[in-house]
């Protein structure tokens, strides 16, 4: 049976590596890396994931308790496990490295039986970890939303007061006294879709703990957040770190297109900073932003307890693929959008991309600034 499961075996003998990889071949675990001292484990452990160390006590440079103590102080690797291998007159070090978070220990002659118990337990009671995790990773996210919506319904002034969630203060404030419902029944207008994603955004959510991730993104969503409000956007809907803004509905502006490309241009801007400072923690993160005009169907979608605003249309389809094409810093639009402002604002062309869902190509510029 094969397992899929990444070893690395961590021991300054060869003979040692070589039968310990033998007979993990012969156990089905065929992804097995070897480092031969504990300098070489760490910059393979910081470098990929692995899923179980197996790490030799006695080695020289760095001992197994060196390694395993900088793993334990590591907050990217201190839930690895780790099963130390041992010779038979190094009991009492074996129960140091129990005490400084080792999972399990192997004795020296290796044993085939024990080996594959040990081996196994200790991928199980990871794989449990993991799950648990990634539970309490959703459970932060549940926790966050349902503070979100409560907040929401304590500031509502009455069932349209939620609207606040998505529109600016101001036009909530006009569509609540004025009972505004009309304005948010299904119908088509032209509008400006801006889709903004960050660059670098699954791998820090894979390598990072779900309290890191959140901060990330209540940084994120308070700084783009203002700005939508600012320019008069109104937020379709963010999901983690992709967010979407509607110009020109409900409320008509006087120059959508405009609107959306200072927006976009000032959201470039203030992440330069919100970059740095999570580069110093770490964490490789830029922004990408895509703008398109068009037609599109708009409107409010749920039911009584529960509304949410909505803009269908090829538009917005196009506008998510400029998003997904721009690099870190880069605001994309197509030839028919820019049409509409091309005398106020700096472009560079980058040529004609083919999206998917769309059928013929698309002529990209990325807007680099605005005309004095």
């Amino acid at each position: 049976m094969s397992h899929a499961a990444a070893l690395l075996v961590v021991d300054d003998d060869e003979g040692n590596r070589y039968t310990l990889e033998r007979r993990l071949t012969r156990e089905g675990y065929t992804n097995v890396t070897m480092a031969n001292d504990g300098r070489q484990a760490l910059e393979m452990l910081r470098a990929r994931k692995f899923d179980l160390v197996l790490l030799d006590i006695m080695m020289p440079e760095m001992n197994g308790y060196q390694v395993l103590e900088q793993l334990k102080a590591s907050p990217d690797l201190r839930d690895l496990p780790v099963i130390m291998i041992s010779s038979i007159d190094e009991m009492a070090s074996v129960v140091r490295c129990i005490e400084l978070g080792a999972e399990d220990y192997l004795p020296k002659p290796f044993d085939a039986t024990l080996l594959r118990a040990r081996v196994a337990a200790s991928l199980e009671k990871k794989t449990l970890r993991d799950e648990v995790q990634a539970q309490a990773a959703q459970l932060a996210e549940w926790n966050r939303k349902l503070e979100q919506r409560v907040q929401e319904q304590v500031s509502q002034l009455d069932r349209l007061g939620r609207l606040k969630s998505f529109f600016s203060p101001q036009l909530a404030e006009t569509i609540v006294s004025g009972g505004g419902e009309d304005l948010l029944k299904t119908h088509r207008r032209e509008v400006v879709v801006v889709f903004l994603d960050m660059r670098g955004f699954t791998a820090f959510t894979d390598s990072s703990e779900p309290e890191e991730v959140m901060s990330v993104l209540s940084e994120y969503h308070r700084a783009m957040g203002q700005l939508i409000m600012l320019h008069e956007g109104t937020l379709e809907h963010f999901a983690g770190d992709g967010i979407m803004i509607v110009f020109n509905d409900p409320i008509p502006l006087q120059s959508p297109i405009a609107n959306a490309v200072k927006m976009a241009l000032t959201m470039q801007e203030h992440f330069v900073p919100l970059r740095g400072a999570w580069k110093k923690r770490g964490y490789d993160l830029d922004l990408g932003i895509g703008i398109a005009q068009g037609y599109a169907t708009l409107g409010a979608i749920g039911f009584e307890e529960r509304w949410e605003y909505s803009c269908i249309g090829s538009v917005t389809n196009l506008a998510a693929r400029l998003c997904g094409e721009a690099k870190g810093g880069q605001i994309l639009t197509n030839q028919k959008t820019l049409s509409r402002i091309e005398d106020a604002v700096h472009v560079e062309p980058l040529g004609e991309h083919s999206f998917k869902g769309i059928v013929h190509p698309v002529p990209v510029f990325n807007i680099t600034g605005l005309k004095a």
